[in-house]
């Protein structure tokens, strides 16, 4: 050990620093790692704790590029206090979030958020947004200034390469320990081991030590929350039993599911209304679509099913049902148990059933950060129903129930049952509008009369504007129709603004002109942001809003960045038109061909195909960036501008509520195109202008892209 610090590591004094670790290129690979992994932690675990923020998941995803950003034009001139500040603020972070686990009934006539409703402490305070979404961006700040230091010590495109490959390398970490199950004190565990190792390489200091007692606090705190919890790729879980003994899980704070046995009678009707519909029936082969911790699976052995395909999303909620369930349902011989999709499952399914089940398949977390899909959104589709009717036997039946809470949902999914099966579904409303619905061949062949045994109800009366019908491009069922909520834009404004007044305050402390900000590279993140969400909603629908999906598809991402790098570094481009050409070629032939086209068989003819569509104007995009980001003069600003620009893109992703996702693509083609003006007009002469101004080592700084940060 030595007390000789890296030639970027700032002005500070170390007490010894280990030379394996106080390289540039190691560096630069375990601060880009590290960012990923933290951000990726942050954007799992608080809204697993405070549920308010689950509906607002994009906005830390924002507050992370707007960190990372400012922590580049902080760090330009090369202070960087080490782990101390990061450390602290975490803390903070970790203490708001245990002080305010809150769960907030947001109330509208337009939308509905599952879940909230049912929490009896549920606590309307709507500080906690901004106040998390300050830390987080304060966090990611002090994490990223050395970043640009580390960026601008070698060549660009091997600075960039060693990025990207840091960025992969937090992924694939915390993916993997979203398989495993693992729990947060060993993310947070694994994120000061990673803070150890930056500080060994920078150089440990007096400060060292109140980062280390401040990450040692974090740990310790969530340590003691953690207690009785399960984590699964998607929820935080926990059970506990009534006064009756049964069981109950709840997610994120929030009650989900119960073991209702099958002596105990004030179970919700809707689980047998099918059987009061058709008294003398039985089915020999059932498919149960969120099939949770086996309630429904047990309903319908008792009733006769000769087989059923159970298939539940969450490995951990099947797995509490197969432990815990009074009535064994999962160990019985006529049961086939799937952890999957149920879209994925249908279209990889060639079995025909004589009734099909969505057993109360709503969710309580988004696909992504990245996009407003959540994991049951591609179920409710009119096209999901065609799937659902290409699956029915001859006289099957499709049944959906749920606590529907409002008329116009109920109106909405009646609607288009009547649109995909060509006859009106039959309805039964409880109180609380809780619903059955149920439709098919087995309910057509009745024209129109009622069923046998119990009353069909009428289709809700819901007036003007008609609810808009879900589709694969618009898959939005808890929407009436396209808009975008007021405290969304009020939000949205609000964290654009401080980021404005933020990059202002942060330009000034280093000196910075303000000219150095890139209009070229802000435009190519707020557009690659954009691509990149239409691109992972493609894949959701093409091979299941599963967290692995996800996972693969941001790896596959960064993958592109990668080749992208190699490309301009084996093939160097003297001018960016073929780029653009390429670009806007593959942006139409996207456009053309919406991902639904490709739902084709067999499975890795589709694969194929999708991944050349979704990723060629990705991989386009990033030859694009790197070519631009080579001759760049202002690397350092490049960076920021860009990260800033995709937190823009954040927010323009809501305007897919709106216009669905397939329209983006439109938005992501003017955007290139304002990018392309920028890259062969107005950037060079600008650039030319501030390489004079600019420091002389600045001309030597990379980025890594929009790409880095796809998070989620």
């Amino acid at each position: 050990m030595t007390t000789q610090t890296s030639t970027v590591s700032g002005r500070n004094r170390a007490l010894f620093r280990v030379p394996s670790l106080s390289g540039n290129a190691v560096r630069l690979f375990l601060t880009s790692g590290t960012i990923l992994f933290v951000e990726l932690m942050l954007i799992r675990w608080i809204p697993a704790n405070v549920t308010y923020i689950g509906f607002f998941n994009n906005f830390l995803l924002m507050a992370s590029f707007l960190g990372i950003g400012l922590g580049i034009l902080l760090g330009r001139r090369g202070w960087s206090p080490g782990a101390a500040p990061f450390a602290l603020l975490l803390f903070a972070v970790v203490a708001l979030v245990f002080r305010n686990q809150l769960n907030v009934q947001l109330n509208s006539t337009e939308e509905i958020f599952f879940g909230l409703a049912e929490s009896k402490s549920a606590d309307v305070n709507f500080l906690v947004l901004p106040l998390v979404v300050v830390l987080v961006t304060a966090l990611m700040a002090a994490l990223a200034l050395p970043l640009g230091p580390l960026l601008k010590s070698m060549p660009p495109l091997r600075a960039y390469a060693i990025d990207i490959g840091g960025s992969m390398a937090g992924i694939a970490g915390f993916a993997a320990l979203s398989a495993t199950g693992s729990s947060p004190l060993i993310w947070f565990g694994i994120a000061a081991v990673l803070l150890l190792l930056l500080e060994l390489g920078r150089g440990i200091s007096l400060w060292s030590g109140a980062a280390a007692l401040a990450i040692g606090a974090s740990v310790f705190f969530v340590a003691g929350s953690v207690a009785g919890d399960t984590w699964s790729p998607y929820y935080r879980i926990r059970t506990f039993n009534d006064q009756s003994g049964m069981t109950h899980i709840t997610v994120n704070g929030i009650p989900h599911q119960a073991m209702w046995p099958l002596d105990r009678q004030s179970k919700e009707p809707f689980y047998e209304q099918v059987f009061r519909w058709f008294p003398d029936r039985t089915y020999e082969k059932v498919l149960i679509v969120g099939a949770g911790s086996g309630t429904d699976t047990a309903i319908h052995l008792a009733r006769g099913a000769g087989h059923i395909d159970a298939v539940e999303i969450d490995p951990a909620i099947q797995q509490l049902g197969r432990d815990r369930h009074p009535d064994r349902p999962y160990d019985d011989p006529r049961v086939s148990r799937y952890n999957n999709d149920g879209r994925a499952f249908l279209r990889n399914s060639t079995e025909r059933y004589d009734l099909i089940v969505f057993a109360l398949p709503d969710s309580l977390t988004l696909v992504s950060t990245t996009a407003n899909v959540r994991l049951e959104s591609f179920l409710f589709t009119e096209q999901a129903f065609a799937s659902v009717r290409d699956h029915l036997a001859p006289n099957g039946i499709f049944v959906l129930y749920n606590y529907y809470r409002e008329p116009w949902l109920v109106a909405k999914l009646a609607d288009q049952l009547q649109t995909v099966f060509g006859s009106p579904p039959l309805l039964r409303v409880y109180s609380s509008v809780q619903a059955a619905l149920a439709a098919g061949p087995g309910v057509e062949s009745l024209q129109g009369a009622q069923p046998p045994g119990d009353r069909s109800d009428p289709v809700p009366e819901v007036g003007a504007p008609s609810p808009r019908h879900a589709t694969d491009d618009w898959p939005f069922l808890y929407l009436r129709q396209g808009f975008i909520a007021p405290y969304y834009f009020i939000a949205l404004a609000l964290v654009l603004l401080g980021a404005l007044l933020a990059v202002a305050a942060a330009a000034r402390v280093t000196g910075t002109s303000i000219r150095r900000f890139s209009p070229h590279f802000f435009v190519l993140g707020v557009a690659f942001l954009l691509l990149e969400t239409r691109s992972l909603v493609s894949f959701s629908l093409l091979f299941g809003t599963t967290w692995f999906v996800n996972a693969l598809a941001f790896f596959a991402i960064l993958a592109s960045v990668l080749l992208a790098i190699f490309v301009n570094a084996r093939f160097p481009i003297r001018r960016p038109t073929l780029l653009y050409v390429g670009l806007f070629a593959t942006l139409g032939l996207a456009f053309l061909l919406p991902p639904e086209s490709l739902l084709i068989d067999p499975p890795l003819l589709r694969y194929t195909l999708a991944a050349a569509l979704a990723f060629a104007p990705v991989f386009f995009a990033n030859l694009v960036f790197s070519y631009s980001f080579r001759d760049t003069a202002t690397a350092d600003m490049a960076f920021a501008s860009n990260l800033l620009g995709a937190m823009v893109g954040g927010a323009l992703e809501y305007l897919a509520l709106i216009t669905g996702y397939q329209a983006l693509l439109v938005v992501v083609a003017v955007l290139y195109g304002l990018a392309y003006l920028f890259a062969t007009r107005f950037r060079r002469l600008a650039d030319r202008e501030l390489a004079l101004q600019d420091d002389p080592v600045t001309s030597d700084a990379s980025h890594r892209g929009a790409a880095l940060e796809p998070a989620g």
